[in-house]
Protein backbone atom coordinates (compact mmCIF):
# COMPACT_ATOMS: atom_id res chain seq x y z
CA UNK A 1 0.00 0.00 0.00
CA UNK A 2 2.87 2.36 0.85
CA UNK A 3 4.51 1.66 -2.53
CA UNK A 4 1.25 2.34 -4.34
CA UNK A 5 0.84 5.63 -2.50
CA UNK A 6 4.44 6.64 -3.29
CA UNK A 7 4.00 5.70 -6.95
CA UNK A 8 0.84 7.81 -7.15
CA UNK A 9 2.65 10.79 -5.62
CA UNK A 10 5.59 10.39 -8.03
CA UNK A 11 3.17 10.03 -10.94
CA UNK A 12 1.29 13.14 -9.87
CA UNK A 13 4.53 15.09 -9.52
CA UNK A 14 5.67 13.98 -12.97
CA UNK A 15 2.35 15.05 -14.50
CA UNK A 16 2.71 18.46 -12.87
CA UNK A 17 6.25 18.84 -14.22
CA UNK A 18 5.09 17.89 -17.74
CA UNK A 19 2.17 20.32 -17.54
CA UNK A 20 4.42 23.18 -16.46
CA UNK A 21 6.98 22.28 -19.14
CA UNK A 22 4.45 22.28 -21.98
CA UNK A 23 2.84 25.44 -20.66
CA UNK A 24 6.22 27.17 -20.82
CA UNK A 25 6.86 25.81 -24.32
CA UNK A 26 3.49 27.06 -25.56
CA UNK A 27 4.02 30.45 -23.89
CA UNK A 28 7.50 30.69 -25.44
CA UNK A 29 6.20 29.87 -28.91
CA UNK A 30 3.33 32.36 -28.53
CA UNK A 31 5.73 35.07 -27.36
CA UNK A 32 8.20 34.37 -30.16
CA UNK A 33 5.76 34.16 -33.06
CA UNK A 34 2.76 36.29 -32.19
CA UNK A 35 2.67 38.79 -29.33
CA UNK A 36 5.30 39.99 -26.85
CA UNK A 37 4.35 41.83 -23.64
CA UNK A 38 5.96 45.23 -23.12
CA UNK A 39 5.79 47.73 -20.26
CA UNK A 40 6.41 51.41 -20.97
CA UNK A 41 9.32 52.34 -18.66
CA UNK A 42 9.88 56.01 -19.59
CA UNK A 43 8.09 59.15 -20.71
CA UNK A 44 9.68 59.45 -24.16
CA UNK A 45 6.41 58.57 -25.98
CA UNK A 46 4.00 60.79 -24.03
CA UNK A 47 1.21 61.45 -24.52
CA UNK A 48 0.69 58.53 -26.91
CA UNK A 49 2.10 56.12 -24.32
CA UNK A 50 2.45 56.79 -20.59
CA UNK A 51 4.80 55.30 -18.03
CA UNK A 52 3.07 52.16 -16.73
CA UNK A 53 1.16 51.34 -19.92
CA UNK A 54 1.17 47.61 -20.70
CA UNK A 55 0.78 46.42 -24.25
CA UNK A 56 1.29 43.40 -26.48
CA UNK A 57 3.65 43.91 -29.41
CA UNK A 58 2.37 42.46 -32.71
CA UNK A 59 5.38 40.43 -33.90
CA UNK A 60 3.62 39.29 -37.08
CA UNK A 61 3.57 42.85 -38.47
CA UNK A 62 7.15 42.92 -39.79
CA UNK A 63 8.17 39.26 -39.90
CA UNK A 64 10.93 37.67 -37.86
CA UNK A 65 14.64 38.05 -37.19
CA UNK A 66 17.01 36.67 -34.58
CA UNK A 67 15.77 39.40 -32.24
CA UNK A 68 12.25 37.94 -32.33
CA UNK A 69 13.37 35.33 -29.79
CA UNK A 70 14.23 36.05 -26.16
CA UNK A 71 17.93 36.94 -25.82
CA UNK A 72 18.15 37.18 -29.65
CA UNK A 73 18.73 33.43 -29.96
CA UNK A 74 16.65 32.75 -33.09
CA UNK A 75 18.93 31.17 -35.74
CA UNK A 76 17.73 33.59 -38.44
CA UNK A 77 19.82 35.66 -40.82
CA UNK A 78 18.18 38.95 -41.80
CA UNK A 79 14.36 38.84 -41.78
CA UNK A 80 11.91 36.18 -42.89
CA UNK A 81 8.24 36.70 -43.79
CA UNK A 82 9.12 40.36 -43.54
CA UNK A 83 7.00 43.41 -44.23
CA UNK A 84 8.09 47.03 -44.09
CA UNK A 85 6.85 49.38 -41.35
CA UNK A 86 4.87 52.40 -42.39
CA UNK A 87 5.77 55.93 -41.51
CA UNK A 88 4.10 56.76 -38.20
CA UNK A 89 4.07 53.19 -36.83
CA UNK A 90 4.94 52.86 -33.14
CA UNK A 91 7.53 50.09 -33.02
CA UNK A 92 9.39 48.07 -30.41
CA UNK A 93 12.94 47.26 -31.52
CA UNK A 94 16.21 46.05 -30.09
CA UNK A 95 18.69 48.86 -29.48
CA UNK A 96 21.57 48.17 -31.90
CA UNK A 97 24.34 48.81 -29.37
CA UNK A 98 22.78 48.30 -25.91
CA UNK A 99 20.88 45.04 -26.39
CA UNK A 100 17.70 46.37 -24.72
CA UNK A 101 14.22 46.92 -26.15
CA UNK A 102 13.14 50.47 -27.09
CA UNK A 103 9.83 51.84 -28.33
CA UNK A 104 9.61 54.87 -30.66
CA UNK A 105 7.76 56.12 -33.74
CA UNK A 106 8.98 55.51 -37.31
CA UNK A 107 9.70 58.92 -38.83
CA UNK A 108 12.23 58.27 -41.60
CA UNK A 109 12.12 55.43 -44.14
CA UNK A 110 15.08 54.20 -46.20
CA UNK A 111 16.25 56.98 -48.56
CA UNK A 112 14.51 59.79 -46.64
CA UNK A 113 16.25 62.90 -45.40
CA UNK A 114 15.29 63.96 -41.87
CA UNK A 115 16.09 67.16 -40.01
CA UNK A 116 14.73 69.15 -37.07
CA UNK A 117 14.91 72.95 -37.28
CA UNK A 118 13.62 75.11 -34.45
CA UNK A 119 11.75 72.08 -33.10
CA UNK A 120 9.94 71.46 -36.41
CA UNK A 121 10.38 68.18 -38.26
CA UNK A 122 11.62 68.49 -41.86
CA UNK A 123 11.11 65.42 -44.09
CA UNK A 124 12.72 65.28 -47.51
CA UNK A 125 13.16 69.03 -47.41
CA UNK A 126 9.53 69.79 -46.56
CA UNK A 127 8.33 71.01 -43.14
CA UNK A 128 5.86 68.57 -41.56
CA UNK A 129 2.65 70.46 -40.67
CA UNK A 130 1.85 70.86 -36.97
CA UNK A 131 -1.10 72.55 -35.31
CA UNK A 132 -1.55 73.39 -31.62
CA UNK A 133 -3.69 70.88 -29.75
CA UNK A 134 -4.04 72.23 -26.23
CA UNK A 135 -1.98 71.38 -23.17
CA UNK A 136 -1.08 67.93 -21.87
CA UNK A 137 -1.47 67.97 -18.09
CA UNK A 138 -0.32 65.33 -15.61
CA UNK A 139 0.43 65.34 -11.88
CA UNK A 140 3.97 66.22 -10.85
CA UNK A 141 4.45 62.93 -9.04
CA UNK A 142 6.70 59.84 -9.17
CA UNK A 143 5.60 57.50 -11.97
CA UNK A 144 6.00 53.76 -12.53
CA UNK A 145 8.30 51.26 -10.78
CA UNK A 146 11.31 53.56 -11.23
CA UNK A 147 9.37 56.47 -9.69
CA UNK A 148 10.45 58.90 -12.40
CA UNK A 149 9.42 62.53 -12.07
CA UNK A 150 8.02 64.18 -15.22
CA UNK A 151 9.60 67.27 -16.75
CA UNK A 152 7.29 70.25 -17.09
CA UNK A 153 7.13 73.27 -19.37
CA UNK A 154 5.70 75.34 -16.51
CA UNK A 155 8.53 74.66 -14.03
CA UNK A 156 8.95 75.16 -11.14
CA UNK A 157 6.11 72.85 -10.14
CA UNK A 158 5.82 71.46 -6.63
CA UNK A 159 5.15 67.75 -6.19
CA UNK A 160 1.43 67.16 -6.53
CA UNK A 161 0.99 70.19 -8.77
CA UNK A 162 -0.08 70.27 -12.42
CA UNK A 163 2.76 69.50 -14.83
CA UNK A 164 2.01 71.03 -18.23
CA UNK A 165 3.42 70.51 -21.72
CA UNK A 166 2.18 72.21 -24.91
CA UNK A 167 0.76 69.62 -27.32
CA UNK A 168 0.75 69.72 -31.10
CA UNK A 169 -0.71 67.42 -33.75
CA UNK A 170 1.86 66.48 -36.37
CA UNK A 171 0.67 65.20 -39.79
CA UNK A 172 3.07 62.99 -41.74
CA UNK A 173 3.14 62.86 -45.57
CA UNK A 174 1.31 59.51 -45.71
CA UNK A 175 -1.74 61.06 -44.00
CA UNK A 176 -1.19 59.70 -40.49
CA UNK A 177 -1.32 62.11 -37.55
CA UNK A 178 -0.14 61.91 -33.95
CA UNK A 179 0.43 64.23 -31.01
CA UNK A 180 3.84 65.48 -29.96
CA UNK A 181 4.82 67.38 -26.82
CA UNK A 182 7.15 70.33 -26.33
CA UNK A 183 8.81 71.09 -22.99
CA UNK A 184 11.53 73.65 -23.74
CA UNK A 185 12.05 75.88 -26.77
CA UNK A 186 15.64 75.69 -27.95
CA UNK A 187 16.22 72.17 -26.55
CA UNK A 188 19.55 70.69 -27.72
CA UNK A 189 17.82 68.34 -30.18
CA UNK A 190 15.50 71.02 -31.58
CA UNK A 191 18.11 71.71 -34.28
CA UNK A 192 19.93 68.89 -36.03
CA UNK A 193 21.95 68.31 -39.18
CA UNK A 194 20.30 66.62 -42.16
CA UNK A 195 20.23 62.84 -41.76
CA UNK A 196 19.94 60.58 -44.81
CA UNK A 197 18.43 57.22 -43.86
CA UNK A 198 20.46 54.35 -45.37
CA UNK A 199 18.82 51.45 -47.20
CA UNK A 200 17.57 48.80 -44.81
CA UNK A 201 17.42 51.24 -41.88
CA UNK A 202 14.84 53.44 -40.14
CA UNK A 203 14.86 56.77 -38.30
CA UNK A 204 12.94 56.82 -35.01
CA UNK A 205 11.77 59.65 -32.78
CA UNK A 206 9.84 59.85 -29.51
CA UNK A 207 6.60 61.84 -29.33
CA UNK A 208 7.80 63.64 -26.20
CA UNK A 209 10.34 65.47 -28.31
CA UNK A 210 12.34 67.16 -25.55
CA UNK A 211 12.57 64.01 -23.44
CA UNK A 212 13.50 61.29 -25.93
CA UNK A 213 16.76 59.54 -26.73
CA UNK A 214 16.27 58.66 -30.39
CA UNK A 215 17.79 58.69 -33.88
CA UNK A 216 18.59 62.39 -33.62
CA UNK A 217 21.71 61.34 -31.70
CA UNK A 218 24.01 59.14 -33.85
CA UNK A 219 25.17 55.80 -32.49
CA UNK A 220 28.78 56.94 -32.73
CA UNK A 221 27.93 59.71 -30.22
CA UNK A 222 26.32 57.22 -27.83
CA UNK A 223 22.77 57.60 -29.12
CA UNK A 224 20.39 55.43 -31.09
CA UNK A 225 21.20 56.43 -34.66
CA UNK A 226 19.65 54.56 -37.56
CA UNK A 227 18.02 51.23 -36.70
CA UNK A 228 18.61 48.27 -39.08
CA UNK A 229 15.47 46.43 -40.20
CA UNK A 230 16.59 43.18 -38.58
CA UNK A 231 16.35 44.85 -35.15
CA UNK A 232 12.61 45.50 -35.44
CA UNK A 233 10.56 43.33 -33.07
CA UNK A 234 6.97 44.35 -33.67
CA UNK A 235 4.28 47.02 -33.83
CA UNK A 236 2.47 48.46 -30.81
CA UNK A 237 -1.24 48.39 -31.64
CA UNK A 238 -3.15 48.67 -28.37
CA UNK A 239 -2.62 49.44 -24.67
CA UNK A 240 -4.11 46.56 -22.69
CA UNK A 241 -3.65 47.86 -19.13
CA UNK A 242 -2.22 50.94 -17.44
CA UNK A 243 -1.08 51.85 -13.95
CA UNK A 244 0.77 54.94 -12.76
CA UNK A 245 1.99 53.28 -9.54
CA UNK A 246 5.09 51.30 -8.74
CA UNK A 247 3.10 48.08 -8.34
CA UNK A 248 -0.01 46.48 -9.85
CA UNK A 249 -1.24 46.05 -6.29
CA UNK A 250 -1.75 49.81 -6.05
CA UNK A 251 -5.27 49.59 -7.47
CA UNK A 252 -5.89 53.30 -6.90
CA UNK A 253 -3.17 54.11 -9.49
CA UNK A 254 -4.85 52.14 -12.30
CA UNK A 255 -5.94 54.16 -15.35
CA UNK A 256 -9.12 52.42 -16.64
CA UNK A 257 -9.59 55.04 -19.37
CA UNK A 258 -6.45 53.64 -21.05
CA UNK A 259 -7.47 49.96 -20.93
CA UNK A 260 -7.68 48.57 -24.52
CA UNK A 261 -6.78 52.00 -25.95
CA UNK A 262 -5.62 51.90 -29.59
CA UNK A 263 -2.12 53.25 -30.28
CA UNK A 264 -2.01 55.87 -33.04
Amino acid sequence: MARSSTAKKEGGLWETVKTVFWALVIAGVFRTLFFQPFWIPSGSMKDTLLIGDFLFVNKMAYGYSRHSCPFSICPISGRILGDDPERGDVVVFRHPTRGVDFIKRVIGLPGDTVQVRGGQLILNGEPVPTVPNGIFVEPKAPQGPQQLMPRCANEPVAEGGSCEKPRFTESLPNGTSHDVLNIVDGWMLDDTPVFTVPEGHYFFMGDNRDNSEDSRVPAIAGGLGFVPAEYLIGRADRVMFSSAGRSLLYVWTWRPDRFFKAVH
